[in-house]
C-alpha cells in the first residue's frame, strides 16, 4: 500500500511557490530543483493543481502563483486534485483468491468494509489540516 508521491511533490509545489513567492520566479524548473524530480513530472503535477484552481502559472518572471491561501487548501483537497489514490481506493485487493478455500472465497467479503472504514479515517484527517500547516513547520 503506498499513496503516490504526486501527493507529496504536491504539497511541496504549494509550499515552496508560497515561500518564494515575490522572492523569485517559480518556475518547473526551480521547484525540480527544490523537489529532486525531473521538471516534466513537476509540470505534469502543476497542471493538476492549475485544474483544480489552487495555482495559476505564467510564461513571464513570475511562473507559478498561488490562487488560494494555503490556509484555505487543505490536505485532502491536494490529495484529490492529484488522484494520490487509484479510484479503487487506498487498498489494493489481490485479484485472485481461491473460491474453493473458506477463507479465499470470503477474506473480500471480511474486510471491505474494515478497509473503506480505514481509508475514511485517513481522508477525514487530511480534511483537517491544510497545506499552511505543514509550511509553518517549514518557516
Amino acid at each position: 500500500m503506498q499513496i503516490s508521491s504526486r501527493f507529496t511533490i504536491a504539497v511541496h509545489i504549494l509550499t515552496c511557490t508560497d515561500y518564494f513567492s515575490g522572492k523569485c520566479a517559480v518556475t518547473s524548473e526551480f521547484l525540480a530543483g527544490s523537489i529532486g524530480v525531473n521538471a516534466v513530472i513537476v509540470r505534469r503535477i502543476i497542471l493538476q493543481l492549475k485544474a483544480a484552481g489552487m495555482i495559476d502559472t505564467s510564461h513571464g518572471k513570475n511562473g507559478v502563483c498561488l490562487l488560494r491561501p494555503l490556509e484555505d487548501i487543505t490536505l485532502y483537497d491536494v490529495y484529490s486534485a492529484v488522484e494520490a489514490v487509484s479510484t479503487e481506493g487506498l487498498f489494493h485487493f489481490h485479484e485472485n483468491p481461491n473460491p474453493d478455500c473458506p477463507v479465499g472465497r470470503n477474506i473480500h467479503a471480511a474486510l471491505d468494509e474494515s478497509l473503506a472504514e480505514i481509508q475514511e479515517v485517513l481522508e477525514d484527517k487530511l480534511r483537517g489540516m491544510t497545506v499552511k500547516d505543514i509550511a509553518d513547520r517549514i518557516t
